[in-house]
């Protein structure tokens, strides 16, 4: 009887033991503040054609399309790109300007984030000054070991609309 007792104290301290480990709250106003200011090394990195500063906050399994459609799927690969990017003066010239990031998280560990660059001064490969370009950035970042890291960017451009014309009198 006393073994019997025995084995059901042993069982009860088992099953009242938590073995989980609490989780600990997102802090999203400093994640919005660390997704923000990788955003901004991205820029600084794209004016200064540092490389290894624009490669700083994407994970080694990444999903990267520019506006012209290169695409390119890991780390690695969009080091070899952007290389060759930053190496192209008249993709170089001109200005950024940034509008808000529009963060949404969309669990304690991914979140979306919306950009909209207003690219100002570049120019054609023939050197001829091009319209000011509305580029949008998305980018999802993921929560990989404590750090928010781009798994996924697609920018894309809008191009003004053309006007259809009325072919019927």
């Amino acid at each position: 009887m006393k073994c019997l007792g025995l084995t059901f104290a042993v069982l009860g301290l088992f099953m009242g033991c938590n073995t989980q480990k609490p989780e600990t709250p997102i802090d999203y106003d400093n994640a919005k503040t660390l997704i923000n200011e990788s955003i901004e090394e991205w820029d600084n990195a794209w004016e200064t054609k540092n490389l290894e500063l624009a490669l700083k906050h994407y994970a080694d399994r990444t999903d990267w399309t520019n506006a012209f459609g290169d695409r390119v799927q890991s780390k690695t690969e969009l080091r070899e790109l952007l290389g060759f990017i930053f190496n192209l003066d008249f993709v170089m010239a001109g200005e950024n300007d940034y509008g808000e990031n529009e963060i949404t998280f969309l669990n304690d560990s991914i979140a979306t984030v919306r950009s909209l660059n207003v690219r100002k001064n570049q120019k054609w490969p023939d050197g001829s000054k091009m319209d000011d370009r509305y580029v949008n950035h998305l980018r999802i970042y993921e929560k990989i070991n404590g750090e928010w890291l781009i798994t996924n960017h697609m920018i894309s451009q809008a191009w003004p609309k053309r006007q259809s014309k009325n072919t019927t009198d």
